[in-house]
């Protein structure tokens, strides 16, 4: 593989503490070189990337997606989830094991990586499932899971009801020192909610999830964490309630990380007026509120990391009655704008939200799998490049995704992602942009 210079960009690292206009060098497939531009390597023997005007970060790292592949590939296969996760600027995605068989001992684990090897356009790293066939009912062979090569456990979208199991799963999980992801819902409370319960909910008249049904199984897994000194993980946290709660089990030192989505910090329960069922997500878009805690909780280091939840759906399975509509959104290829939307309006700031999309969860996998989420030297050269100031709108049938079930069809965005590499190979380049020479 030919080296390849960045040159000419603004290198955001917060692994490194460093924001700089500088360049790059990749060789093969690491970091090689990276300083001022005026000290760049001869350009005599390499490829050039002209990045005049664009951001350089470290590749994004998604803890929480969905790529349905084995048992759902009419939604989504891992060939074309990663290709959207790469046009998103993703360069490791953690794949959820609610797919059909679920991921819940090695075998399926083996298909997983084997066809990741064979197919994905990035580096895809399974979870595993807590208990067998997601079922809540028997933990799954979480040590042969560990060794096979899981980054985590979760039942996803179904929480472990049973205290005494998910004190059990957390038990275990510190044997092998990684973390539970729980995906906090009270299904008692929660029983055939469809959107957050609130005023919308009763304009609608639609059955509310209310936000107790989120704060209290994340209270609960609290003190379970607590109880065992395990690594706790909350998914998708969208309320303030749930934020208030991990800040103060992070003062008592407990060991809880959690992940905010992109929708969660950018839309709000109103998205589902008309009965939109693009808008319907588990768990539900919340209120203003909510949102203003979610941002604080990025700035406190409450919330560790951004991740996407990308929830393809094949188009049919939306265009139906909102109560019988699955709840999900494909956001693989539009995280990035509606999140520099947050940067746009002062909310939080570009270094901030690089860090939360790389550092936070490379800190949360831990380096078996080498040192992600930076541009250190020596480390896998995994990069995306960012053109902030690019406009676009969104047009779902352009997606690479098999998903096409988002509620931003039409809405212009500012800030896309116009090239990406993984393990120095260009994976990703935006068609109208020119920078490569």
């Amino acid at each position: 593989m030919r080296p390849v210079l960045i040159q000419n960009a603004r290198i955001i690292d917060p692994s490194q503490r460093l924001n700089t206009k500088g360049s790059l060098l990749i060789k093969e497939g690491k970091i090689a070189w990276l300083g001022e531009d005026d000290q760049a390597p001869s350009t005599d023997e390499v490829t050039c990337f002209d990045a005049s005007n664009l951001i350089a970060s470290p590749g994004f790292i998604d803890l929480h997606c969905h790529l349905r592949d084995p048992g759902f590939e009419h939604k989504e296969t891992i060939a074309t989830g990663t290709l959207a996760a790469a046009t998103g600027g993703f360069t490791t995605v953690c794949c959820m094991p609610n797919t059909e068989p679920a991921i819940d001992n090695q075998s399926v684990v083996d298909y997983v990586k084997r066809k990741a090897s064979e197919e994905a356009a990035v580096r895809v790293l399974p979870i595993g499932c807590i208990t067998k066939s997601r079922k809540g009912e028997t933990l799954a062979e979480m040590g042969e899971l560990a060794r096979s090569g899981v980054v985590a456990f979760s039942d996803d979208g179904n929480p472990v009801m049973n205290p005494r199991l998910m004190r059990q799963a957390l038990d275990y999980s510190r044997t092998f020192d990684l973390p539970v992801i729980e995906h906090c819902e009270d299904k008692y409370l929660t029983d055939g909610g469809q959107i957050n319960e609130g005023i919308i909910a009763t304009r609608l008249g639609l059955p509310g999830i209310p936000a107790a049904a989120e704060e209290s199984i994340v209270a609960r897994d609290i003190a379970l964490a607590q109880l065992t000194g395990a690594r706790l993980h909350i998914a998708h946290a969208s309320t303030a309630g749930s934020v208030e709660l991990i800040a103060a089990a992070k003062s008592r030192g407990i060991r809880v990380t959690a992940e905010v989505t992109p929708h969660h910090l950018t839309l709000t329960e109103e998205k589902v007026m008309h009965y939109d069922t693009n808008a319907k997500v588990n768990p539900p878009l919340r209120t203003h509120k909510d949102i203003q805690a979610l941002i604080q909780g990025l700035k406190d280091n409450v919330i560790d990391a951004i991740a996407t939840d990308h929830a393809p759906h094949a188009e049919v399975e939306k265009l139906c009655e909102f109560a019988f509509a699955p709840f999900g959104i494909s956001i693989l290829e539009t995280a990035l704008g509606m999140l520099l939307g947050l940067v746009q309006e002062h909310m939080i700031d570009i270094e901030l939200l690089i860090s939360k999309l790389t550092q936070g969860p490379a800190e949360i996998i831990g380096n078996r799998y080498g040192a992600l989420g930076t541009l250190k030297l020596g480390s896998p050269a995994d990069i995306t490049l960012i053109d902030p100031g690019k406009t676009w709108v969104v047009d779902p049938k352009k997606f690479i995704s098999k998903g096409r079930n988002t509620p931003l069809a039409g809405t212009t965005l500012k800030g896309k992602v116009v090239a990406t590499f993984y393990q120095g190979k260009m994976v990703y380049r935006e068609e109208a942009a020119e920078h490569n020479k």
